[in-house]
């Protein structure tokens, strides 16, 4: 049950990374991250638009939360949805060299940190069935 609460708590807190980033992304645009003058309107229409699925991507983690031990699936979705962003970034720093330290950062994050918050939902999710009864199966 500690278990359980204290992952639920982690995964709220790092939802609210996406979920923050996303939000500003779509408001701000390029102009947010320090594009100063003109910014080509078909990038910062691409670049809100990749906000705005981070920004769901957080919500979704977020509704994972009340019953995180019966959402696997979904979280193992959300998972590989982040950790395929994390290998193109990490395409991108192979091709055109080192990004900033927030990029390498969300980098750590998306390659390493959410893997491990997936294994660590799959442990709970497992113990939550060995300790169920037969009552609490049917």
């Amino acid at each position: 049950m500690r278990e359980r609460q204290a992952l639920q708590r982690v995964v709220a807190v790092a939802a609210l990374v996406p979920v923050l980033s996303g939000l500003y992304g779509v408001l701000f645009g390029l102009n947010g991250i320090g594009r100063s003058g003109l910014v080509d309107i078909s990038a910062d229409s691409h670049f809100r638009y990749l906000s705005g699925l981070h920004l769901g991507i957080g919500i979704l983690f977020w509704t994972c939360v009340p019953g995180i031990e019966a959402k696997t699936t979904l979280f193992r979705l959300l998972t590989l949805v982040v950790a395929l962003g994390g290998l193109a970034r990490l395409l991108g720093l192979a091709l055109t060299g080192l990004p900033s330290l927030v990029m390498m950062g969300a980098l750590a994050v998306e390659l390493g940190v959410t893997p491990l918050l997936c294994l660590w939902q799959a442990r709970v999710a497992a113990r939550s069935t060995e300790t169920a009864g037969p009552e609490d199966t049917v």
